[in-house]
């Protein structure tokens, strides 16, 4: 959002060599792997590559995927990274990934399908397990909230195997609050705070959701009073005024209370 920046992308031979110092040092053993925007194929190919060999190290690896893509503004969805990620995220990302976390539109890519109920929204989140995850939560979508249009509609749903072969799966709706602001950084926010709590209740979708969307609120709910008070009465907020408050919300971000409810579906 601002109007000069600088410094350089790290491309997949960095990355390799950042990667290759870690197992030389045998501190390549981790719990959890999250990634988020990424513009590169081929980085994004070697992340899959390396996603694969910790998985090798520790089975009980989680991998999170934020499969950032694109977004739709006034119902019209368009790309913000180049086109040719989407055959990566769909044929090879997916697939080694335990949660992720898509957007309606970035959903809609990764299937081909297009979501316009909620019956859609749960046949195409049953494509996405299929592909892959375990864990697929739809953070923001389209669809019409029973409290009406100044609420946001969120889907999640965790499908599990027992050990006798049978799967189960627990599907939640959550309507929170829209916020009349453009922010920068939500979706890192979500998918950072979803791997956190599914992490403290790795069997219980609901819960982890709640204090998920629940902590989002507070932080963008402090952070556009914030910006108000320094923009002064009457004018817009701008970007740098919208940066999110997170420090101010570690608090809120550590134990939310619970402002967003769960319906299970």
């Amino acid at each position: 959002g601002y109007a000069h920046w600088k410094g350089q992308v790290l491309n997949s031979d960095e990355l390799h060599e950042l990667y290759e110092g870690l197992k030389l040092n045998k501190v390549n053993r981790y719990d959890y792997v999250l990634t988020g925007y990424t513009r590169d194929t081929s980085f994004l190919a070697m992340v899959v590559d390396i996603v694969q060999e910790l998985k090798q190290q520790n089975s009980n690896l989680v991998y999170v995927c934020d499969p950032v893509m694109g977004d739709k503004w006034n119902g019209e969805g368009s790309m913000y990274v180049p086109k040719d990620l989407l055959p990566v995220y769909r044929d090879k990302v997916v697939p080694v990934a335990d949660i992720i976390t898509p957007n309606q539109f970035e959903a809609e890519l990764l299937t081909g399908r297009k979501i316009y109920t909620e019956k859609d929204a749960l046949e195409v989140m049953d494509m996405l397990h299929a592909m892959g995850p375990e864990t697929v939560v739809i953070t923001s979508s389209d669809l019409q909230a029973s409290l009406g249009n100044d609420y946001l509609i969120a889907l999640g749903s965790h499908r599990k195997t027992k050990a006798d072969g049978t799967r189960i799966t627990q599907r939640i709706r959550m309507e929170s609050p829209k916020v009349d602001a453009v922010f920068v950084g939500t979706g890192d926010l979500f998918a950072a705070m979803l791997l956190a709590w599914t992490h403290k209740h790795p069997n219980n979708l609901k819960v982890a959701c709640e204090k998920t969307v629940s902590a989002m609120q507070h932080v963008l709910q402090r952070t556009i009073k914030s910006a108000k008070v320094q923009a002064g009465e009457g004018n817009k907020p701008n970007s740098a005024q919208l940066e999110l408050r997170m420090v101010q919300s570690k608090k809120d971000i550590e134990n939310p209370e619970i402002i967003v409810k769960a319906t299970v579906l």
